[in-house]
């Protein structure tokens, strides 16, 4: 009986794995949720040392100890715009002119979440979102316009999750994790919008070198290399020498400076409603549902 009863375990389990192998492309998290599943242990955040080469073990001090450190690496840099209201700050500039939110896009945008992605501080799952399209289009649009008229965010908008994730190394080394942002996905809706109007304005106003590979949409290392080859072959070909300097910038996501950023948007048309947008952001350490304190953002992108 239990042979038997194994033999029928395994013949249907086999169809099982079988469907989250071929939909692996499509569906990452059920394969990765299955696998972990199966495996005999469960890894835990590794005990930590504070800055004072203390251990700490519970999962508040874990939470604390990891936001200092990443809060650590934040650019120091500034700008005028550090003692300016975005108003003053666009004051006198020539600006570009606001996007227009409008409906159908943001129904395309809530058809295409992936609701196997997590939800951020807000609670609002994904699923939630795309399921009730219909019936949410309407009173979003509502609010991402009367956000970019007024210049206001949703202080929920504002806020990041930070996950840790080890990379490599000593696992009681704060420095060998590096966060992952969850932020708040209606407001990530409202980003996408502004961001295509920058980098529309940027693409008009050729503020961006065709030479420029990295977050741009179609482009990627694979082009860069592709670029880069062709200019040292054809060198090459010339008979003439082609020296070649790498250089690797340190926590190079988290040290975009947000004031000096936002100078140069306003350099570049940006009016004060985009500079709001890009201000007052704030993140927390979460570990095993303990939550850290809040910590102010000032460089860096979720």
């Amino acid at each position: 009986m239990p042979r038997l009863r194994r033999k029928k375990f395994r013949k249907a389990k086999a169809p099982l794995e079988l469907n989250l192998a071929l939909d692996d492309k499509n569906n990452k998290k059920n394969s990765y949720k299955y696998i972990s599943n199966k495996r005999r242990t469960r890894e835990n955040l590794h005990p930590l040392l504070d800055v004072g080469d203390n251990v700490v073990t519970k999962d508040e001090e874990k939470a604390e100890v990891l936001n200092a450190f990443f809060a650590s690496v934040f650019s120091s840099g500034v700008s005028s715009l550090s003692t300016q209201t975005p108003e003053q700050a666009v004051r006198g500039r020539e600006q570009n002119e606001a996007p227009a939110i409008q409906r159908e896009v943001v129904r395309d945008l809530l058809q295409h979440l992936d609701i196997n992605k997590s939800m951020g501080p807000d609670g609002i799952h994904l699923r939630v979102l795309r399921e009730l399209v219909e019936v949410l289009t309407e009173p979003l649009s509502i609010i991402y316009r009367q956000s970019w008229q007024t210049g206001e965010v949703p202080a929920d908008w504002r806020l990041e999750n930070e996950t840790p994730i080890h990379k490599k190394g000593w696992k009681d080394d704060s420095g060998n994790s590096r966060p992952v942002s969850l932020t708040s996905v209606p407001g990530k809706v409202m980003e996408q919008i502004i961001l295509s109007a920058i980098m529309q304005n940027m693409k008009d106003a050729q503020v961006i070198r065709p030479s420029q590979h990295g977050y741009m949409r179609g482009r990627s290392c694979l082009t860069n290399l592709i670029s880069f080859y062709g200019k040292v072959t054809r060198l090459v070909d010339e008979g003439k020498a082609v020296d070649v300097v790498y250089l690797d910038f340190s926590k190079a996501f988290h040290t975009v400076s947000h004031s000096i950023l936002l100078e140069k948007l306003a350099a570049h048309g940006s009016d004060g409603r985009t500079l709001h947008w890009v201000r007052g952001r704030a993140q927390r350490v979460v570990v095993n549902g303990v939550k850290s304190r809040w910590q102010s953002v000032t460089s860096g992108v979720p």
